[in-house]
């Protein structure tokens, strides 16, 4: 009886094994639901608090036929479900009984938008408007609306914006102007009112003249980046003891940086590259606690590398390619190792210590000879290392790509496992049959 039983259990073998294996590619090959990703909001940015209970009032009349005015679908309570205004939102107050928007986002405008100086004069409420890629000709703002607006930004938007024109915004905590053409001749012309400013971002705009000698003094945040100012770094500058964030790269600043640099003691990021600056990198800047991103590249800075950086416990990036820098790179394999970038690539004088340092580094210089020097012309551009191709490294990425790329790596290496478990049962119980009928017989 024994004989009949034996195929019977070996097939129900085989079924329990196609199965597992089934059931094991399939979980394996199964798409992760990728997770959502916000739309990008400048950094600087502030926008108004909402109230933590939804009111259950409608918005004001007049502030709904000011959205309908503006090409603004508000077929429903634009308050209510502002996800019905993709890529325009709102945000509004809990008042009764008509509730009041207190901030806009207008992005991707459509050709027939215009502002309408009736439109705002609704609108008086906002605290914060936006405009993002929205290249329509600005106006006037009422004088309601100008002492109300706390936040504006501009990005790719309102065509021939005027220095005069962002003046009026006096109120102003946070401003954000990029990629448009301002008609002004200095940053003064538009911050010298502006007593309450905390966060100014005007770049990429064109923008002349020299950089204000009186700032507030309660900035966090200054980014003059991509613009054609011209002159020194006033010293003055030094006195904003809260400033966190300096972007002045890509001008046409000369001279040199101001020896008292070290008092910005709440600095933590600072970028003069792509200028015309000179002299030595001042010793004050080891004072500063925080300091962790320092981009000096594409300069004319000269002197010897001080060693003072390598004692900066915060510095996380330090880029001081292309420059005149000469002599011993003063730092050692721990130091650089800490680093997530490192840029001394194209300062023809200078050289490191190969018993110091490896030339598997790859830093895009020469080691020195015994006098000091370096010992032959540094390499060409092609074979220094990946990280020097570019002199700015201001912004940081966010290595979501890399982590993608792990994700898709690991999927097919369950499915080959799944498969190869399966064969691996199929072979193991033909080769069980073949033995199983030698005995049989």
């Amino acid at each position: 009886m024994e004989p009949p039983l034996l195929p019977s259990l070996l097939l129900h073998l085989l079924l329990l094994s196609t199965t597992i294996t089934t059931t094991f590619s399939a979980s394996s090959t199964t798409p992760k639901t990728p997770s959502p990703i916000s739309s990008p909001t400048p950094p600087n940015s502030t926008t108004p608090k909402t109230p933590s209970s939804p009111s259950s009032s409608s918005l004001d009349p007049k502030q709904l036929r000011a959205l309908q005015s503006l090409n603004i679908p508000t077929s429903k309570d634009p308050c209510t479900q502002p996800s019905l205004l993709p890529p325009n939102t709102t945000l509004c107050d809990s008042s009764k009984p008509f509730r009041h928007i207190l901030s806009l986002r207008l992005a991707n405008c459509s050709d027939d938008v215009a502002l309408s100086f009736t439109a705002l004069k609704s609108l008086s409420t906002l605290q914060s408007l936006q405009f993002f890629n929205c290249p329509i000709a600005p106006i006037r703002f009422p004088a309601d609306l100008v002492a109300s607006l706390h936040s504006f930004t501009c990005i790719n938007s309102l065509r021939r914006l005027t220095g005069v024109w962002l003046a009026r915004l006096q109120n102003l905590t946070d401003l954000t102007v990029s990629n448009v053409q301002v008609n002004a001749s200095g940053p003064f012309v538009i911050l010298g009112n502006m007593k309450k400013l905390r966060s100014v971002t005007i770049s990429h705009a064109n923008l002349t003249g020299s950089l204000p000698r009186h700032l507030n003094l309660n900035l966090t945040h200054i980014d003059f980046s991509g613009n054609k100012l011209q002159g020194k770094i006033p010293s003055s500058i030094t006195l904003l003891e809260n400033l966190e964030s300096l972007n002045l790269s890509s001008n046409s600043l000369n001279g040199e940086i101001p020896t008292s640099f070290g008092d910005l003691i709440s600095l933590k990021n600072v970028s003069l590259a792509s200028n015309s600056l000179s002299g030595a990198i001042p010793e004050s800047m080891s004072a500063i606690p925080g300091l962790a991103h320092v981009d000096l590249s594409s300069n004319q800075l000269n002197g010897t590398i001080p060693k003072f950086l390598s004692d900066m416990k915060s510095l996380k990036h330090l880029n001081l390619a292309n420059n005149d820098f000469h002599g011993v790179v003063p730092f050692n394999v721990s130091f650089i190792s800490k680093l997530a970038v490192f840029k001394i690539s194209r300062n023809s004088n200078l050289c490191y210590n190969h018993s110091v340092l490896s030339s598997k580094l790859k830093l895009g210089i020469s080691p020195c000879d015994k006098h000091g020097l370096p010992m032959s012309p540094p390499p060409a551009k092609g074979d220094s290392s990946a990280e020097d191709s570019s002199d700015s490294d201001y912004d940081d990425s966010d290595g979501d790509d890399s982590d993608q790329k792990k994700d898709r790596h690991h999927g097919p290496s369950k499915v080959v496992l799944g498969v190869a478990i399966g064969l691996s049962s199929i072979v193991f119980l033909i080769i069980f049959l073949v033995l199983l009928s030698k005995w049989c017989g």
